[in-house]
């Protein structure tokens, strides 16, 4: 590659303390990247020599794998107008210093051709079998780590997980940052003696005999839920062994220390039960390389910068109040209107896709719930019942037995099929407070749920009209990458053989209609129907599960559920449930975290702001703030601060359009616009920036 010259405004990077820059676009959602470039010491860099491993820029890709351009600096998430490209990505800036770093508008950055040029696309679990096994012998190692260190502490689990691993330990005293030091110390020692991990297979009196010989209580406990014989037990050399079915390396020295960090200590219950002993959980990451680390550690501070319960609070989107109690959400007028355009388009799209909307209860008799099998099923995730009149009523935790009553309001008959309803249909379902996450985990939530009433033949055509549905929507709000997932019949299942080949036949017909490539979890469909699951990939590569499709022979046989065919006999119609964002306060949060809060234009709850220089511009900007409205165009005036803080606050909370008035403006009816994309539009007409900012709303585009 030759070398990129760019001109660079003048601007100051904070220090993120990490190296390496993780690409991603907020458009369209693509792969997470690690672009890693040593930038020799250049004039144009007003700072510290410490500053030479600036990893800078905006970056223009062909084919996904060669960059083909960087330019300097701008402030992140924004794309100044002298960036060209049909491709553009956005690159993190990444010190190794300090200091600050200051680019002079006058200079220019030049990359020299021989810089090394290194993409990283992370693995994961799935994608590689050898991540999995060194994730979870580095787990062993932290535990042997642990009990050199600590002979007291009592080992229970340490599986795998997405990012890395844990260990759970019962220690009296709580394990310190300067501990974690400690035993990462002692990992590595363990890791340099290149010890053997020995695989041996005992019976289970022995296995309980070894458990008790060093007093190991979990294990004990572990050891009596295992079911099946022989009992395995892996080694590391001869000083420390675990039960474990494996994956593992063959030996410690496999393990790379420079990919290895303990990265922190949490609480937890001894079987997730709150009644039972707390335990300390130790979490790590481990990966196969020194640069695949970096590449998570850079990663992982990006999600910080977009945690969607600082952004929610920063840009006043929604809060959750503990006086009301913990899980409910309030939103608040900006984050509301969001949800108002997400909620406004879902129902378009369906009322366009043959959908009719329902509205629904929030409680009803408790006898319903046992129809459903949902007392049984999930009682435990239930809020108590309350009486009303000597009967037992229950907020509602599904929306599916509601929906199924619609239905048999009127005996259905065959040419009536496919029926197809959908509802935004607000749930309560108790979750521990240990376990509420902002917007991820609520006990309140509203999910966009749709159920599909059909035959048997027509199975095939719903769900790839789903598929399709689903697609669209997603791609409506930046999200383009999929992972898709069919599970099938596990082994208890209700419904006969034929039905089930019949529907599991028509999901993957339908999958492969589409196109799209699937992976499929042998027998982990639930006990009433095969389903689908599409994850989507973020803005910096993380997955989200998000849609569902799942058909079901259960419920149309707990509630009795007919129609009459074409030869007059009743027959039960196949159900399919199907959710495309999940729940609307979930995806709210994974949009906010794709978009680091910088929302389209198109999505924007305020598109553009009118900042008066003087109280004497105020009445003008009110009069153009109608017009804008006039023309459904968000748009609002602030005033009462000094102009550079109103033009701060308007950049801060990520407005995408501000018009500038002064006294000129005034007298020529004009407005100067500078955009947080394009950067300054200059001069317009009210008219002519309502026109734009409605073309880029319709194309859904940037102005």
């Amino acid at each position: 590659m030759g070398t990129a010259t760019a001109i660079a405004p003048k601007m100051v990077v904070p220090k993120l303390g990490t190296h390496g820059c993780s690409l991603y676009s907020p458009a369209a959602g693509l792969p997470p990247l690690l672009f890693s470039r040593r930038i020799s010491s250049h004039s144009s860099l007003c700072a510290s020599r410490r500053n030479r491993n600036l990893l800078v820029g905006y970056l223009s890709l062909a084919n996904s794998r060669m960059l083909q351009h960087v330019a300097v600096m701008s402030p992140l998430g924004q794309m100044p107008n002298w960036v060209k490209g049909s491709e553009r990505m956005v690159a993190t800036a990444s010190l190794a210093a300090d200091q600050e770093v200051v680019i002079d508008p006058k200079s220019q950055v030049e990359i020299p051709e021989d810089a090394e040029n290194k993409i990283i696309v992370l693995p994961t679990n799935e994608s590689s079998e050898n991540l999995v096994k060194i994730r979870h012998t580095t787990a062993h190692v932290l535990a042997m780590a642990v009990q050199k260190l600590f002979p007291e502490a009592q080992v229970t689990i340490g599986p795998w997980i997405e990012k890395g691993f844990y260990y759970d330990f019962d220690m009296k005293e709580a394990f310190t940052e300067k501990d974690l030091k400690k035993i990462k110390k002692e990992m590595d020692r363990i890791i340099s003696r290149n010890l053997p991990l020995v695989r041996e297979e005992v019976s289970r009196e022995e296995a309980e005999r070894r458990i008790k010989a060093i007093n190991e209580p979990y294990k004990l406990e572990i050891l009596e839920g295992i079911k099946s014989e022989p009992i395995t037990i892996y080694r590391i050399g001869e000083d420390w062994w675990d039960l474990c079915a494996g994956p593992h390396v063959e030996r410690t020295g496999q393990l790379n220390k420079r990919a290895i960090e303990l990265e922190s200590v949490a609480g937890a219950y001894w079987r997730g039960d709150e009644k039972n002993q707390m335990l300390q959980r130790v979490y790590g990451t481990a990966w196969e390389t020194e640069e695949q680390l970096k590449a998570y550690q850079v990663q992982k501070e990006e999600a910080k910068r977009r945690d969607h319960r600082r952004l929610g609070q920063d840009l006043n989107l929604f809060s959750i109040q503990e006086d009301a109690g913990g899980g409910l959400v309030f939103w608040h007028p900006k984050g509301a209107m969001i949800r108002h355009i997400i909620e406004d388009y879902w129902k378009k799209m369906h009322f366009a896709n043959g959908y009719e909307l329902l509205y629904t209860p929030h409680i009803a008799k408790l006898d319903l719930w046992k129809t459903s099998g949902h007392y049984d099923f999930y009682k435990e995730n239930m809020f108590d019942q309350m009486q009303i009149e000597e009967e037992l009523y229950q907020i509602r935790p599904m929306n599916c037995p509601f929906h199924i009553q619609v239905y048999k309001d009127a005996l259905r008959s065959y040419r009536e099929l496919p029926m197809r309803v959908a509802e935004l249909g607000t749930v309560y379902r108790y979750e521990r407070s240990g376990t509420l996450h902002g917007l991820f985990r609520v006990r309140g939530f509203t999910q966009d749920d749709g159920h599909i009433f059909c035959l048997p033949d027509q199975i095939r055509d719903e769900i790839r009209g789903v598929l399709d549905l689903t697609e669209m929507i997603l791609k409506q709000f930046g999200f383009s990458k999929f992972e898709i997932n069919l599970s099938t019949r596990p082994e208890k299942a209700v419904g006969s053989d034929e039905i089930w080949e019949k529907a599991t036949t028509a999901l993957k017909s339908a999958l492969e209609d589409k196109g799209w490539e699937y992976g499929i979890d042998e027998g982990g469909g639930a006990f009433y129907g095969p389903k689908i699951d599409v994850k989507i990939e973020d803005a910096i590569g993380r997955k989200w599960q998000c849609s569902t499709i799942q058909v079901d022979f259960n419920l149309p046989e707990r509630f009795n559920m007919v129609y009459v065919d074409s030869d007059t006999s009743r027959k039960q119609p196949i159900m399919i449930h199907r959710a495309i964002f999940g729940s609307i306060e979930r995806f709210f949060g994974i949009l906010t975290e794709n978009y680091a809060g910088d929302f389209p234009l198109w999505l924007a709850p305020v598109q553009a702001r009118l900042l008066p220089v003087t109280d004497n511009e105020v009445d003008y900007c009110k009069k153009v703030v109608a017009e804008l409205k006039a023309r459904e165009i968000r748009a609002e005036v602030i005033f009462g601060e000094r102009l550079g803080k109103l033009i701060r606050n308007a950049e801060t909370q990520k407005i995408p359009v501000m018009a500038v008035v002064g006294r000129k403006e005034v007298e020529t009816e004009t407005l100067t616009v500078r955009t947080r994309h394009g950067g300054e539009l200059g001069n317009v007409t009210v008219a002519d920036l309502a026109d734009r900012i409605q073309l880029a709303i319709s194309t859904r585009g940037v102005l």
